[in-house]
């Protein structure tokens, strides 16, 4: 059973918790808004529902 010796978490799982510190970091700051509104006015000009 020498796998489990190795402690060291995976690559993948770090950059995971990098973009979930970024995504809250932006939340915080009040960009998750300014992206949302921009995202449906696209929709909308594209779509043609505006």
């Amino acid at each position: 059973m020498d796998f489990w010796k190795n402690k060291k978490p995976p690559a993948w799982i770090w950059g995971m918790l990098a973009g979930i510190l970024f995504l809250g970091m932006g939340i915080v700051q009040g960009q998750f808004a300014v992206i949302w509104r921009k995202a449906v006015m696209i929709c909308m000009e594209c779509i043609g529902l505006g």
